[in-house]
């Protein structure tokens, strides 16, 4: 163990590092959540300067965070927005329809939340809603179901077309992590909130998750707005490459001045294609 003495001598990380090998303490763990934090204040400090450059130039920025129960979107969503500026970024995370709005265009709900001019939003959940959720859980008819997959290339055309740009994440969780971090929620009182009915069903009706998932990507799947699968077994990896990822896809001002790399990793994040190896399958 260290001792007090030793806290007194050492004024780098190096040095540390190298009395716990002399003591021959194990601190892997310790460095690691050393280099995430670092990493992530790294990425968040590049997020305000993006933000800061999109409202500069009045650009329309819509993340979409899909994927299973418990696959990281919330946690992710929390690193990106906590040093934000709130005046020009919003989280989108919509409640089940009214009567009101289920009698009106499906996706009406979902315009009134894009963004405005200079403003990023985060959706926690989307309009794909209707292309996984709904049907897996008969939340919609088949009528509604396939109507919406007919109507949302061409929604999402006009929005590319209008000078929105949307990314489309899915988070991709394999079954026995989902399972792993649904028991952690129940064996935590703190996150008891986080488990729904709609939870219960995930391990139950996964294959068929998985049949509704496969058809939204390839019938939703597009140059102009692509799918982008993020491999999030390991939370912290995923919110460092998540966060890469939107980073990299613009040339905003200082980014070539950033203190670590805005490249995500591809084999944690990668467009899909039909043969892609799936760990959500």
């Amino acid at each position: 163990m260290f001792q007090e003495e030793d806290f007194r001598k050492v004024k780098k990380r190096s040095q540390l590092v190298e009395l716990a090998e002399q003591k021959k303490i194990d601190i892997k763990k310790i460095l690691r959540n050393l280099r995430y934090e670092e990493e992530l204040q790294f990425l968040q400090t590049e997020l305000v300067n993006l933000q800061r450059w999109i409202a500069q130039k009045k650009l329309r920025v819509a993340v979409l965070f899909e994927g299973r129960d418990a696959a990281g979107k919330g946690g992710s969503i929390k690193r990106f927005t906590e040093h934000l500026n709130p005046r020009s970024m919003r989280v989108v995370a919509l409640a089940k329809p009214t009567e009101v709005e289920r009698g009106q265009w499906y996706f009406r709900r979902y315009i009134k939340e894009l963004p405005n001019p200079g403003e990023i939003v985060f959706f926690d959940r989307s309009w794909y809603n209707r292309a996984v959720v709904e049907p897996v859980m008969g939340f919609c008819n088949k009528k509604e179901y396939n109507q919406f997959m007919a109507q949302v290339p061409g929604f999402e055309h006009m929005l590319y077309e209008d000078g929105v740009t949307v990314i489309k994440f899915w988070f991709s969780i394999s079954k026995e992590e989902q399972k792993n971090r649904f028991d952690s929620r129940l064996d935590n009182p703190l996150k008891h909130w986080k488990y729904s009915p709609v939870d219960m069903k995930g391990q139950e009706l996964w294959d068929k998750y998985t049949y509704f998932k496969e058809q939204m990507f390839s019938k939703t799947h597009s140059t102009f707005s692509p799918w982008i699968i993020v491999k999030t077994n390991d939370k912290r990896v995923a919110r460092l490459e998540s966060i890469r990822y939107v980073l990299s896809q613009f040339d905003y001002s200082g980014k070539m001045r950033a203190k670590t790399t805005v490249l995500p990793d591809p084999n944690v994040i990668m467009r899909y294609y039909r043969n892609i190896e799936q760990i959500d399958i």
